[in-house]
């Protein structure tokens, strides 16, 4: 059966990666499979090289006391497809590894798709120099990023964006309140840290504090934080103090059933930020890193705005309170003026329908786009 190699850093890619299967093997039910994933790649029956979360590293600084790990994975990575000898590697995502093993593999002559646009058209565009030759085929989620890279020579094709097929806007918000014994006008804040327990426990005791003065505001206020795992055990840790206990979900269906019922969101930047605009949360962007990759960070980024909403936009829907305006008493204003103005959320709402608009493929489902590029390229081969 023909080899199919699949990397995926993180749990955006391991989601990713489980659709493109999915969609690969009702085209092509002969495929196989083999290489990094997490665990929505292993309930399709993918078994991983080794544990995805040994590569979900974000930050300059943050990386530098797990070098010698990832290095070493990194060898064990190429060793394993040299091995294998797959038909067509596939990296999603996590540009840090995965254009490095693009590069390092080049020599063993297998086909190379790299999904999901590394964001140079953010910061470091420099990089773009070091991309020819990286791969055979690259897959855009926005719609705007083959043109910035036709500009540079190098071939890529919008798929669409893999949002669309979350399942974000399918939500019972009656459900969700009935199942908590939350009343019908309660106020219901959905709190999104992020994925990484790094970047969670950076913005966890501000929410808390940010909870504490909402709460004093609304005193039947419901905190919500979406989460799994490592990040479900960050939120217990963090949560222990606060005057108000969040409801931590950490199944899909209980995540978007809680965004059904929510009132506003605090997220930080990245996807989060086009789910809840697909389930038409209103919401204000937050995000701290370390200081010092903050300073480096500010020096490189070409972009207006920080969060996916606001790019497509072209304009400021949803407001970004990052760093120094990351703080308790500015989220919690913010928060309070999307519970209590219908305006405001009302406007943040119509934008949404207009971005999520520019995200669909031209034909069926991104995953579906995604797997028909691949397939063409496999064939190609």
């Amino acid at each position: 059966m023909p080899l199919i190699y699949l990397l995926a850093g993180e749990h955006s890619g391991d989601v990713l990666g489980a659709r493109l299967m999915a969609a690969l093997r009702a085209a092509r039910p002969d495929l196989d499979f083999a290489g990094i994933g997490g665990p929505r790649m292993a309930a399709l029956g993918f078994s991983s090289l080794f544990p995805m979360h040994e590569l979900a590293v974000m930050g300059l600084v943050e990386i530098v006391p797990r070098l010698w790990r990832l290095r070493r994975r990194m060898a064990e990575t190429v060793a394993d497809i040299a091995a294998r000898r797959p038909a067509i590697v596939v990296t999603i995502d996590s540009p840090g590894f995965a254009l490095r093993l693009l590069r390092r593999i080049a020599p063993l002559g297998v086909k190379r798709v790299h999904y999901v646009a590394p964001q140079v058209w953010a910061w470091r565009e420099s990089r773009v120099r070091h991309f020819p030759g990286l791969w055979d085929r690259l897959l855009c989620l926005l719609p705007f990023e083959p043109d910035y890279f036709a500009r540079f020579g190098l071939d890529a094709r919008f798929v669409g964006h893999p949002v669309l097929e979350s399942g974000a806007d399918q939500g019972n918000g009656a459900r969700f309140r009935a199942a908590h014994g939350i009343a019908a006008d309660a106020p219901l804040v959905i709190l999104m840290p992020g994925s990484r327990p790094s970047e969670a426990g950076r913005l966890l005791p501000v929410y808390g504090q940010t909870v504490a003065r909402l709460a004093a505001r609304f005193p039947d206020l419901v905190p919500v934080v979406p989460a799994a795992g490592a990040v479900a055990q960050a939120v217990a840790r963090a949560a222990a103090n606060w005057p108000r206990q969040p409801l931590v979900v950490s199944e899909i269906a209980g995540k978007h059933d809680a965004f059904a019922a929510a009132s506003a969101a605090l997220t930080k930047s990245g996807t989060s930020t086009l789910e809840l605009a697909l389930a038409a949360v209103p919401m204000a962007v937050t995000y701290r890193v370390n200081a010092l990759t903050a300073m480096i960070a500010r020096r490189l980024i070409r972009v207006p705005h920080v969060a996916m909403v606001n790019l497509l936009a072209g304009r400021e829907v949803v407001p970004e309170l990052l760093q120094e305006n990351c703080s308790p008493e500015r989220l919690a204003a913010t928060v309070a003026g999307l519970i209590t103005t219908p305006a405001l959320a009302a406007a943040q709402r119509e934008a949404f329908r207009a971005v999520l608009a520019t995200l669909r493929p031209p034909a069926g489902l991104p995953s579906e786009a995604a797997a028909a590029a691949v397939l063409e390229s496999l064939e190609q081969a």
